[in-house]
C-alpha cells in the first residue's frame, strides 16, 4: 500500500515541477478550449479501469493545455493572486493528512493550526482579538457567513428566532449596500434569504455616500444590514468606514465588510489608513488566495461575535461528539465536513512573519502604482482611477479598441488583463495579485501593452 503512495506521490510530484517550472515563459491563455479538453479526457465512462500511471499521464495531456497560466507574474485577470511554495506545500500536506477539520477535538492537529492561523489573522489585520474566524471556500462563502450571521442576529433583536421559525412570516430585514459593490455580495445576499440590496450611491471612484446611507437608513425602520467595501473593483478604494460604520450602527444596523482582496490592507503598515474604522464592524469577509497568494479554496469569515457566528451555524446531533470547550469548526461556516483549507494559512504566515505580510502588501501596491505610471504614458491612455491600491483600470480615446486591445494582448500571451465597464468607459482592467509580480514584470507588462496598442491602432 505504501509503494502504491510512493510511485504515485513520487511522479505526480515530477509532473508538479515540470509545470511550475515552465509558466511563467509559456503564453498565459489556454492553448486548447473545452470541447478538445472533453475528448481527450473521454466523453463515456470506460467500462473496465486503467493502470493509474496510464490516468495520471492521460490526465495531464488532456488538462495542460487547457489550463490557464494564473501564477504567471504577468497575470492580471480579474482578482488572482498565484501561490507561494510553502503555501503549496502545506496544501499538498493537507491532501495527504486528509482530515475532517469540522471536529475540534476529533482532529486537533489540524484544527489547532487553523485556530493559531485565525489568532495570527485579527492581530495582522487589526481586528478584535475576541472576534471568531471561519474557513470558507472563497469570498463569497465568506461573504455569506457574515451576512447569515448578521441576519440571526437582528431578527434575533427583532423578537424573531429565524433558525426555528424561518424567515417566512418575520420582520423584513432592509439590506443596504454601495452601488459599486461586488455581485458576490448580492449573490451571498440571495443565499441568505435577503433578495436584492437598497443602493446607495457611490463616488466616484466607487466609494459609499455616507450622507446618503444616512438619509436611506433613516427612511425605514426595522431590522438592517449595511454591506461595505474594502477594495472596489476597478478603482481598489475603500469605504469611509468610520463615517459609515457609526452611521449604521447609530441605526442599529449590522455592519458587513466585503474585503475579498482589500482587507489585506489592515496588515500594511503604509497601507493600513485606507481601513481605518473598519474594526468597528460586525463581520468581515476576504480570501487568502487574492492576497496571500495561497492555494484555491482558502476563503475567511470572521464574525466580531462568536455567539452570533455560533447561533447562525450550530447544530447538534447524538454521534457528533460536542468538545470540551470553545465551538467546532463546523458551528461557524456551512460545511460540516471540509478539507483544513487554514492550515496553508498558518504556513504562508510563519514563514512570512508581521514584517513579511506588511512588505507582501505593499510591494503589490507598489507594482500597482508603477504599472498605472507606465501605462499612463503610451498614446491614447487614460487611467480612469486614483492608484490607492492594486486596481489599474486603462481607458483609451476609442472605447471600441479596449475589446481589440485585450485580444491583441491574448494573442501575443505573455500579458493577461480583463475587459470591463467603469465609469460608462470600456476599460482594460489589471488587477496586482500575485507575488511574483516585480519590476521585470511591470517594464514586461509595459512593453507588451504598447505593442498591442500599435497592432490595435497604429499611430
Amino acid at each position: 500500500m505504501h509503494a502504491d503512495y510512493d510511485d504515485i506521490i513520487d511522479r505526480t510530484a515530477a509532473t508538479a515541477k515540470a509545470w511550475l517550472h515552465g509558466f511563467e515563459e509559456r503564453p498565459i491563455p489556454p492553448a486548447e478550449r473545452i470541447g478538445e479538453v472533453r475528448e481527450q479526457l473521454g466523453e463515456r465512462l470506460p467500462e473496465d479501469g486503467a493502470d493509474p500511471d496510464a490516468v495520471l499521464e492521460r490526465l495531464t495531456g488532456a488538462v495542460e493545455p487547457g489550463l490557464m497560466g494564473i501564477q504567471s507574474s504577468r497575470f492580471y485577470g480579474w482578482v488572482m493572486g498565484g501561490t507561494f511554495p510553502v503555501a503549496l506545500g502545506a496544501d499538498w500536506l493537507v491532501s495527504a493528512w486528509d482530515q475532517n477539520a469540522g471536529m475540534r477535538d476529533a482532529t486537533p492537529g489540524v484544527v489547532g493550526a487553523e485556530e493559531v492561523a485565525g489568532d495570527w489573522l485579527l492581530d495582522l489585520l487589526g481586528l478584535p482579538s475576541t472576534a471568531d474566524v471561519g474557513f470558507v471556500t472563497g469570498a463569497t462563502t465568506a461573504n455569506m457567513v457574515g451576512l447569515i450571521a448578521g441576519r440571526t442576529q437582528v431578527l434575533r433583536a427583532a423578537g424573531w428566532d429565524v433558525n426555528r421559525d424561518g424567515l417566512a412570516g418575520g420582520p423584513r430585514i432592509r439590506f443596504i449596500a454601495g452601488a459599486e459593490r461586488h455581485t458576490s455580495v448580492d449573490l451571498a445576499a440571495r443565499y441568505a434569504g435577503l433578495g436584492q440590496p437598497v443602493t446607495v450611491p457611490s463616488d466616484e471612484q466607487g466609494r459609499i455616500r455616507v450622507d446618503l446611507l444616512r438619509e436611506t437608513l433613516a427612511a425605514g425602520e426595522g431590522p438592517a444590514i449595511v454591506a461595505l467595501q474594502a477594495g472596489n473593483l476597478h478603482s481598489g478604494a475603500f469605504d469611509d468606514f468610520e463615517g459609515a460604520i457609526a452611521v449604521a450602527h447609530e441605526a442599529g444596523a449590522w455592519v458587513h465588510v466585503d474585503g475579498a482582496f482589500g482587507l489585506w490592507a489592515g496588515a500594511a503598515s503604509r497601507l493600513r489608513h485606507l481601513t481605518s474604522g473598519y474594526e468597528a464592524a460586525d463581520s468581515w469577509a476576504t480570501d487568502a488566495h487574492k492576497t496571500l497568494n495561497v492555494p484555491y479554496d482558502c476563503g475567511i469569515a470572521i464574525v466580531a461575535d462568536p455567539v452570533a457566528m455560533n447561533g447562525a451555524f450550530s447544530i447538534h446531533a447524538a454521534y457528533l461528539p460536542r468538545p470540551a470547550e470553545g465551538f467546532d469548526p463546523y458551528e461557524k461556516v456551512p460545511e460540516m465536513s471540509r478539507r483544513a483549507r487554514g492550515v496553508p494559512v498558518w504556513a504562508t504566515l510563519a514563514w512570512l512573519g508581521r514584517h513579511g505580510v506588511d512588505a507582501l502588501v505593499q510591494r503589490l501596491g507598489d507594482s500597482a502604482a508603477a504599472l498605472a505610471r507606465g501605462l499612463a504614458e503610451l498614446p491614447g491612455v487614460t487611467i480612469l482611477n486614483d492608484v490607492v491600491f492594486t486596481q489599474v483600470c486603462l481607458a483609451l480615446d476609442d472605447d471600441d479598441e479596449i475589446a481589440g486591445l485585450a485580444a491583441a494582448l491574448q494573442a501575443e500571451g505573455s500579458v493577461f488583463a480583463s475587459p470591463s465597464r467603469w465609469r460608462d468607459r470600456a476599460v482594460l482592467r489589471f488587477s496586482v495579485s500575485n507575488w511574483a509580480t516585480d519590476e521585470i514584470a511591470v517594464a514586461r507588462t509595459i512593453a507588451a501593452v504598447r505593442t498591442a496598442l500599435t497592432a490595435v491602432n497604429p499611430r
